[in-house]
């Protein structure tokens, strides 16, 4: 609306209305005051300037210059210096609490966002179509229920070859339990994350999980309910495992998996890290500050986790690859291409054709167990004659494998052929 060549704001406009109003008498500078939502002597000031201005004393002495607020050039330039140097494919948020934690500049993510925008280093997204995908609440108590995945990624962004996190995130709090970084999803692997997160917080009820073969046996043919490696361990002390139908059913821990891709890759690059050993070490520092800007407080303060009664002897049995072989009459026995010969005193020959049970530990220690005893025993390696069985998680770890060694081949076989030298055969002198 204009008044005259001025051009005013609705704002602008409402309070000329209403000064208009108080002059002619048909309101008080206290029902104005309630209309406006400002102060009475506010109303007494706005209407001096326009008894001495008019209506150009309603408009804005800030209007068309630049904002108190800006930021200045200086701050601009060594941000948009940082960006390009260090935070090249950062998104608003995360630059903002990096620029806070290493830089000690304090930018909102909406001004961040903005100045990416205008210097072409952030596009904007479209909105998608919503997806109607029902809320399940959450669990009251920490370790009721307890998400776990594999999270197979670039983590070093090509400083190495690919690998798989697995995770471990509550249901109660959305905080991260357990991360560990694994060559491949295996079950091994996962033997190795449950063990260091049990020895920490204790044994939840519950774990939560899909429906790949490291946890639930999945062959249509099997005619009996057969268990994994990962669910006989599982049900050895005590927790449950509940598959999901669907990877929305598991929401939380497919969340984290996209937010972890995004933030600990970073993370890992900021801080030079280029191997799994060194990126194992880190992980706890990260869960730490993850946990202090996403995690939330259960609904109820008491912790499920129960108390861990197994000695770490009991545990390496439990968390270990465990198969049946049967004895032979000179108590005898293979696994995995090696001959066990079972030291006993005396003939033996109660446990000729005996189930002996073979334990495999993280170590590659091997143990045979018979009523809940350990044997002695000697062993001889035989000769291979089949190649190793590989599972779905490792073949392409496996193929990638041979191509680097083919390539390797080929280039070191050219190299040689470029180094030889050729000796031509002594040609007699003609006469």
């Amino acid at each position: 609306m204009a008044s005259g060549d001025i051009t005013m704001s609705r704002k602008e406009t409402i309070r000329l209305e209403q000064i208009i109003s108080i002059e002619a008498g048909r309101i008080s500078h206290s029902e104005a005051s309630k209309l406006l939502g400002l102060s009475r002597r506010q109303v007494v000031r706005i209407r001096k300037r326009y008894r001495l201005q008019g209506a150009l004393g309603l408009i804005s002495k800030r209007r068309g210059n630049p904002s108190n607020n800006r930021i200045s050039e200086s701050t601009r330039s060594k941000v948009l210096d940082l960006i390009g140097s260090t935070y090249t494919d950062f998104g608003p948020t995360f630059l903002r609490e990096k620029l806070i934690e290493n830089h000690d500049i304090n930018l909102s993510k909406e001004t961040l966002r903005q100045l990416m925008i205008a210097n072409a280093l952030w596009n904007t997204k479209r909105r998608k179509s919503a997806r109607i995908h029902q809320q399940r609440e959450r669990r009251s108590q920490l370790g009721e229920l307890v998400q776990i995945d594999g999270s197979p990624h670039d983590w070093f962004e090509g400083r190495r070859e690919k690998c798989c996190l697995l995770v471990f995130i509550d249901d109660a709090t959305g905080k991260i339990l357990q991360l560990r970084f694994e060559e491949t999803e295996t079950t091994r692997g996962y033997f190795r994350a449950t063990l260091d997160y049990i020895k920490q917080y204790g044994l939840p009820i519950a774990f939560y999980s899909d429906k790949h073969g490291i946890f639930r046996v999945n062959a249509q043919e099997t005619t009996h309910e057969g268990e994994t490696q990962f669910k006989r361990a599982m049900d050895n002390i005590g927790v449950e495992i509940i598959y999901a139908n669907s990877p929305q059913a598991k929401g939380r821990v497919e969340r984290a998996n996209m937010t972890l891709q995004d933030r600990l890759t970073k993370e890992l690059r900021l801080a030079g890290i280029s191997d799994i050993e060194t990126a194992n070490d880190f992980l706890p520092e990260f869960i730490k500050k993850y946990n202090q800007k996403f995690a939330v407080e259960p609904k109820s303060k008491t912790n499920a986790h129960r108390q861990l009664q197994l000695s770490d002897e009991e545990l390496n049995l439990v968390f270990s690859t465990q198969a049946i072989r049967t004895a032979s009459k000179n108590l005898e026995l293979s696994y995995n291409n090696v001959v066990y010969q079972i030291q006993i005193a005396g003939q033996g020959y109660t446990m000729r054709h005996a189930k002996i049970l073979v334990c495999e530990d993280l170590s590659g220690t091997v143990s045979l167990v018979y009523k809940n005893k350990k044997l002695d025993y000697k062993c001889y390696r035989k000769q291979k004659h089949n190649a190793n069985t590989v599972d779905a998680k490792s073949i392409n770890k496996k193929i990638d494998g041979f191509i680097r060694k083919s390539l390797w081949t080929n280039y070191s076989e050219a190299l040689l052929r470029s180094s030889r030298i050729i000796t031509l055969p002594a040609i007699a002198p003609t006469r």
